[in-house]
């Protein structure tokens, strides 16, 4: 599958993306990421199944048509090989096809399944990008898959004490409505602010606060 976060964010928009984060830590102790992958995982069982769906469709359909245009009409014990060759032959196109192109491949996922690896891999990236490690335990991951066209957040310890859980909710609305409307890095900057909103009473800049962690994370 191609790298989806290219046309994502231009190289403008990951700058103004960055100084919304810098922005924003400049009233709060908090450490924001936004973090952008192009998925969260490559879901091979679709390429199989999409191509097994798709191929044996077309298969019957030209082995039909094959068949009734015989003079005599109807299928025989000779069209036995017209089946199975056609089948092969379209399973390893559409396997290819579906593998490449995302809004075909995305037919043949689950809901459930997408959210689950968008979860897991937000969980992942928390602790592999070390946002688990902030001085007061600060530390809030916007994660955006795009192949999913799916977010989630995960705030450290420090936060989730003091801010009701529920109020992430609202923030990865807001951004799934802006990826709908395809003013992506808008909405990011949107919800890099609320959090800003949400922190700054309880966890003010410091005298001896840094920037421990990336302004923006994109990854293939």
């Amino acid at each position: 599958m191609k790298n989806l976060t290219e046309s994502f964010l231009s190289e403008d928009e990951r700058k103004q993306i960055i100084q919304s984060v810098q922005g924003v830590e400049k009233i709060t102790s908090g450490e924001i990421v936004p973090m952008v992958v192009s998925s969260s995982y490559h879901y091979p069982l679709s390429n199989m199944t999409g191509g097994i769906t798709v191929s044996f469709i077309i298969a019957i359909i030209i082995t039909a048509v094959i068949s009734i245009q015989r003079r005599w009409g109807g299928f025989t014990i000779f069209d036995l090989w017209i089946f199975p060759t056609i089948f092969g032959i379209s399973f390893l196109i559409c396997h290819e096809i579906i593998k490449r192109i995302p809004a075909l491949k995305r037919l043949f996922i689950s809901a459930d399944e997408m959210k689950e690896e968008v979860e897991e891999a937000a969980l992942t990236s928390f602790f592999k990008k070390g946002l688990n490690r902030t001085k007061d335990q600060t530390g809030i991951l916007i994660f955006i898959s795009v192949f999913e066209r799916k977010a989630w957040i995960l705030a450290d310890k420090g936060i989730n004490d003091k801010l009701d859980t529920s109020v992430w909710q609202e923030i990865v609305n807001m951004v799934i409505t802006g990826i709908k409307e395809h003013r992506q890095s808008q909405a990011i900057c949107n919800a890099v602010k609320r959090c800003g909103e949400l922190l700054k009473d309880h966890f003010p800049i410091k005298p001896d606060d840094t920037d421990e962690l990336a302004n923006l994370i994109v990854e293939d």
